[in-house]
């Protein structure tokens, strides 16, 4: 068993504050705040940023090795997220993951590879752990 850890830190309230999280493996530290995540602040970053690092990162592996396994050879494989957060009457929540996969597969055709594409969905961890969200998702052959 793998155990993972990472920290944040909130300072002042909501709509004034700033924080900053930690990721204990490699130390790196990244800003977030009210204007990221709500508004157009881009120069910092924001949960639902994160979560979409965390999907496509893990999508990516997980597509590679179900190809690996399938008997095809991933030479690249480059996913895009976009995580969507909405505001409802009862708050904020994330509606959409939209995964935006291409990959570079010798020997394989656009209709297996959008198979085994499905199939590394399902079976990434992370998307497991968000099965609560509407995952979406593209994939496109690149020869």
């Amino acid at each position: 068993m793998n155990k993972f850890y990472a920290n944040a830190i909130w300072e002042d309230n909501l709509a004034k504050g700033k924080g900053v999280y930690t990721l204990k493996s490699s130390g790196y530290k990244g800003e977030y705040s009210f204007s990221s995540r709500f508004g157009d602040n881009k120069k910092l970053s924001s949960p639902e940023e994160l979560i979409g690092a965390a999907q496509a990162s893990c999508f990516s592996m997980a597509f590679s090795h179900t190809l690996d396994q399938s008997g095809y050879k991933p030479e690249k494989i480059e996913t895009e997220v976009e995580v969507t957060l909405l505001k409802t009457n009862n708050g904020f929540y994330i509606s959409e993951i939209l995964l935006k996969t291409k990959g570079k597969v010798a020997g394989i055709d656009k209709d297996k590879f959008v198979e085994v594409a499905k199939i590394a969905k399902e079976t990434c961890p992370v998307s497991k752990a968000l099965k609560a969200t509407n995952i979406v998702l593209e994939a496109q052959l690149i020869q």
